[in-house]
């Protein structure tokens, strides 16, 4: 049922186009269209997929002590952005644990934050608490709208589309552009192992953005399930799943984004203290040798048949042709090539572990789950 969630400016492109709308954190999105998951996931990695991302957060902190406010509060380095370039980061509590995983942009007007649907409210409430006199902290999502374009075929469409080209853009960069007659921000970053671009527009801008991209050759809609899928098999956790509050980012694989040297932030002590000890589980990826598919939840099984982790997502990758999944398991086991099984409706199942992606990235640079 989707009556009485938040609708993005697309619900009605996603309902002409026949999409099945769910409640993802209150909102009404696209989990599918007619085609499915699958074939949807397939089109991104083949041409370009375009994905519906209004829901996402999109909070702006600007003012003289905006810099250094983020440096306590973020887990990466800010004085290694220069102006329209963006870095991969962690909002910590005091503990070490995840508040969010996020994208950061150090703009002309300031600093840009592209956090999780589900955490904005918590982000902006803990950003709010932390705020010194000389900042400004403003929750712009409500008039942003934010669209993906994935997929060997982006560059190419969008070469034809936006004034400038983003074909020069780097991987992590952004620049102002126009999109039928629309400005926009275009941004290169990815949640699929694909080249992609976002773009950020007005909110009652976005369905003729959206128009535009949909009515070029190659181009096809995708929905939240496809979006899960691409990026589980590249290795890419997602927050609420296999990465929350209890999660630290050296067990998550995440610790690369930490930058305890910079200085003093939120949880950088709790950081520490577990490099020095070493997590006592780590996050890792799995191919399954058949069955049905892994599911949250389902315990990863050591071959004396003792409980040695837990699976935290799971899908049918039609590129690897097998079940794929993500969990945690003990630090000693957490390699790739270790051999284990998930237990399964009263079966075990054998599955190989990896620590990465399980499909071959094709983006220009470093991703978000630390793979290449």
């Amino acid at each position: 049922m989707v009556a009485g969630l938040k609708s993005t400016p697309l619900r009605a492109a996603h309902e002409l186009l026949g999409a099945r709308l769910i409640d993802f954190a209150g909102w009404a999105m696209p989990v599918q269209y007619a085609n499915g998951i699958l074939a949807e996931a397939a089109h991104v990695r083949r041409e370009a997929g375009l994905f519906d991302l209004c829901h996402m957060g999109e909070i702006w902190v600007t003012g003289p002590q905006a810099e250094a406010f983020l440096q306590g509060m973020l887990t990466n380095d800010l004085t290694r952005l220069p102006v329209g370039r963006a870095q991969y980061t962690l909002l910590l509590n005091p503990a070490g644990g995840i508040l969010d995983d996020l994208v950061v942009y150090r703009l002309a007007g300031g600093f840009l934050l592209v956090v999780n649907a589900a955490t904005r409210a918590k982000d902006l409430a803990w950003l709010e608490e932390h705020r010194p006199a000389g900042v400004t902290v403003e929750d712009r999502s409500q008039a942003t709208g934010l669209i993906a374009l994935q997929g060997p075929a982006a560059e190419a469409i969008l070469a034809r589309l936006a004034q400038p080209s983003p074909a020069s853009l780097p991987f992590y960069g952004a620049q102002e552009a126009r999109i039928a007659g629309r400005q926009v921000l275009v941004s290169r970053t990815g949640y699929t192992g694909e080249d992609g671009f976002e773009l950020f527009v007005a909110w009652e801008e976005t369905p003729a953005v959206w128009e535009a991209l949909l009515a070029e050759g190659g181009v096809q809609p995708a929905g939240l399930g496809a979006r899960d899928l691409l990026r589980l098999e590249m290795g890419y956790p997602l927050y609420g799943a296999d990465i929350h509050e209890g999660t630290s980012p050296l067990e998550a694989g995440l610790g690369w984004v930490v930058k305890p040297d910079k200085g003093p932030f939120v949880g950088r002590e709790a950081f520490l203290q577990q490099k020095e000890a070493g997590p006592e589980r780590r996050r890792v990826t799995f191919t399954q040798e058949s069955g049905p598919v892994p599911r949250a939840g389902y315990p990863l099984i050591d071959e004396a048949g003792q409980v040695v982790g837990q699976v935290t997502s799971g899908g049918f990758s039609p590129h690897v042709e097998a079940p794929i999944g993500m969990g945690y398991v003990q630090a000693a086991l957490a390699r790739a090539g270790q051999a284990l099984a998930v237990e399964a409706r009263g079966r075990r199942l054998g599955i190989r572990l990896a620590r990465g992606a399980l499909v071959l990235a094709r983006t220009k640079g470093t991703t978000p789950g630390g793979s290449t």
